[in-house]
């Protein structure tokens, strides 16, 4: 261990570090790798011989089967051991030589990229050298990331939780502790970057010494906006002393910080503590976490914001940690294709094996992806989402996905308004039911509507905090909130198509407008007899509905507005009905009418639009693949091919070549002389799993 004055050195010039301002050029995008691994390493004190078979060769054996060119490697895990020679942390007891300079030089010998995973949030040993650093909830209670960790489980008389860690905050002697090791890393080991590792934004700490010096700053406990304003500042503190304790010394390193870029983790978009990260590494693990339908939104968010970005998956069959478990080669495949045709950069997550034996099954799997990435990588990463078509991002999981689902299954290019400076491109403008506008951002839409933009506007998506008049002109006046639990729908002419004629449920009850004068009704209400109780109920669910229409209206049209009284997002999500995802498109085709790129695909099928400025091309990828959920997990399994596939396009510019990649097979496009002198047509004779259609100008 590293001796007092030692430690007060570095600290000092860590602390120093921290004076120095992060300028907005020292957090611009650097060159990531566009093939990542992240290698988990969290190993546990009663493994012993830890290392013991790692060997350069073989680590770069196992790097080369999977073209890799990037990795993240542990220089400390969540056991709160660290893995090189530290005078600052301590080494794990049963690593007896440096693990962390033995794989960045290994990794640096063959051309591949270096950046160190540091836990934060999470680390065992910490929990115990540093109690005054462990947070506590209200009543006094550690946090714990995993249900079910209790006294009995503690004694060790069952089966530990999955993910179950305390969590302790960077603050105290613990914050001091991390940027003096960080220091050490920066002097000592050539890196590109650091991942740092769950940095609890989402936790104010109520441990008696944090309330103590919350009273003295004088914040009031019982308030819980002040207390976690306060929480957000000291976390913002140790962010900037830590960014500028590495850019001080090498402002080319990336920094990301993990559990900033989470939608579930409100406080990262409400106080954008995204600014502290270099790049943005968005994490999903699709197989058994939120599906294959969130990484598109958080791409979509995340890409106006200038940075560049990696997609992160796992080789695992479930999640991290799991040893034995893969996920079948071509659902990687499938998974990186689609981080490429998205924008990403890919990465996969893996796992060391406590003795330092890279598993090579995992890399020939890998390897299988990454070479294909590697044909079509710079025909995605980092380019230009492309729509006239956006969803107002309403931070609501079930509200938002249920859109974006609706979306990706009728092939709807689309994009996300919230991040985006210019809407000029911008058509339409979709707001979901639990979007809570503030003042200027109703403005904002107000004067794109004012200016000949498009809005469809779902449920209470517009209506102010208070519940009493809506913040837009949507040419309906506010009643109230719904009378019963649930109602239905039924169409008129306009929104049909191929919609059911008869009264449909709608499991999200619909809120109470009157159309004024100029509204146009598209579909009535029909309300139940009464709500289901123990004393009041009828057959086995839902109240049936009475034969006449309600006095408010289903669906409304005033202009360039179409409102939905019920909540579209949300019931698509809970419970998948078609019927409601067509009634969705129905009316959102009311008002598309300048979209740039039509493609006619399955409902499993997806597209993404991307422009490349810098090299004179736009590049429409097309996707097929159909998971299924068998038991816990979503898998992949039948790549089938698909056939025929026509698409429309019209990017306001002549195209004078069309090739897919990557076969680089020239398309024949024919002009689409009734939509204008830009718009072209052509059809995709076949592809599987994926193709994409480059447009060059």
């Amino acid at each position: 261990m590293m001796n007092n004055k030692m430690k007060k050195s570095l600290l000092a010039m860590a602390l120093g570090a921290a004076l120095v301002s992060t300028t907005s050029s020292a957090l611009a995008a650097k060159s990531e790798g566009t093939r990542q691994i992240h290698l988990d390493f969290h190993t546990s004190e009663l493994i012993e011989g830890i290392g013991t078979q790692f060997s350069k060769e073989q680590f770069q054996q196992a790097l080369k089967a999977g073209n890799v060119n990037s990795i993240n490697v542990f220089a400390k895990g969540h056991h709160g051991w660290s893995y090189y020679n530290t005078e600052v942390g301590d080494r794990h007891p049963h690593l007896d030589f440096d693990l962390l300079k033995a794989q960045i030089e290994a990794a640096k010998e063959i051309g591949v990229r270096v950046q160190a995973y540091y836990t934060i949030g999470w680390s065992a040993k910490d929990t115990k050298d540093y109690p005054d650093a462990v947070i506590k909830d209200r009543d006094g209670n550690s946090i714990w990331f995993g249900d079910g960790v209790t006294e009995q489980v503690k004694k060790e008389e069952v089966m530990l939780p999955f993910y179950s860690w305390e969590t302790i905050s960077p603050e105290g002697g613990y914050a001091d502790e991390i940027l003096t090791q960080v220091a050490e890393l920066v002097a000592n080991y050539d890196l590109d970057g650091y991942f740092f590792d769950i940095l609890p934004i989402q936790y104010p700490n109520f441990n008696e010494k944090s309330v103590e010096e919350m009273k003295a700053a004088g914040v009031d406990i019982a308030d819980d906006m002040a207390v976690e304003r306060h929480h957000i500042a000291k976390m913002e503190k140790f962010m900037s002393a830590l960014n500028n304790t590495i850019l001080s010394k090498k402002p080319d390193s990336s920094i990301f910080y993990n559990w900033t870029t989470h939608f579930s983790i409100e406080q990262s978009l409400d106080y954008g503590l995204e600014k502290y990260n270099t790049k943005l590494d968005l994490e999903d693990l699709p197989t058994t976490w939120d599906g294959y339908d969130l990484f598109p939104l958080r791409a979509k968010y995340y890409a106006p914001l200038g940075k560049e970005y990696v997609a992160m998956s796992g080789k695992f069959h479930t999640a991290w940690g799991e040893f034995g478990g893969f996920k079948h080669r071509d659902a990687i495949k499938y998974e990186a294709a689609t981080m490429v045709a998205f924008g990403a950069n890919v990465n996969f997550g893996d796992q060391l094996h406590p003795l330092g034996e890279m598993d090579m099954a995992t890399y020939e799997n890998i390897g299988h992806a990454f070479d294909y990435v590697e044909k079509i990588e710079d025909y995605g990463v980092g380019a230009d989402h492309v729509a006239t078509t956006a969803l107002w991002f309403a931070n609501s999981k079930e509200h938002d996905e249920g859109v974006v689902k609706m979306l990706l299954e009728n092939q709807i290019n689309f994009v996300v308004a919230n991040t985006i400076e210019n809407w000029s491109q911008l058509e339409v403008l979709i707001i979901p039911d639990a979007a809570e506008l503030s003042v200027a951002d109703a403005m904002r839409i107000q004067t794109f509507k004012d200016q000949g933009g498009k809005l469809l506007v779902l449920g209470n998506g517009a209506i102010n905090q208070d519940k009493t008049a809506f913040m837009l002109d949507l040419g309906v006046e506010y009643l109230g909130q719904a009378n019963f639990d649930a109602d239905y729908t039924v169409v008129g002419d306009e929104i049909a198509g191929d919609l059911v004629r008869s009264p449909f449920l709608n499991y999200e009850p619909s809120i109470r407008v009157k159309a004024k004068k100029g509204t146009q009704v598209l579909a009535n209400l029909r309300e139940p007899f009464f709500n289901r109780r123990f004393s009041t109920y009828s057959s086995h669910q839902n109240t049936p509905y009475k034969l006449e229409n309600a006095d408010h209206p289903a669906v409304t049209r005033n202009g360039n507005v179409v409102f939905i009284a019920s909540a579209l997002g949300k019931s698509y999500f809970d419970m998948g009905a078609r019927v409601h995802r067509d009634l969705f498109i129905n009316s959102l085709n009311l008002l598309r009418t300048k979209q740039i790129v039509d493609v006619e695909l399955p409902s499993a099928g997806r597209i993404n639009l991307l422009h490349q400025p810098e090299s004179d091309r736009y590049v429409l990828h097309l996707l097929y693949a159909s998971p299924m959920q068998r038991g816990f997990a979503n898998v992949i399994e039948d790549l089938v091919p698909i056939h025929d596939t026509p698409v429309s396009i019209d990017v306001g510019k002549k195209i004078t070549k069309a090739y897919l990649i990557p076969s680089n097979k020239r398309v024949k496009l024919k002009r689409d002389k009734a939509k204008g002198k830009t718009a072209y047509k052509l059809k995709v004779d076949k592809f599987t799993m994926h193709t994409a259609v480059v447009f060059e100008y």
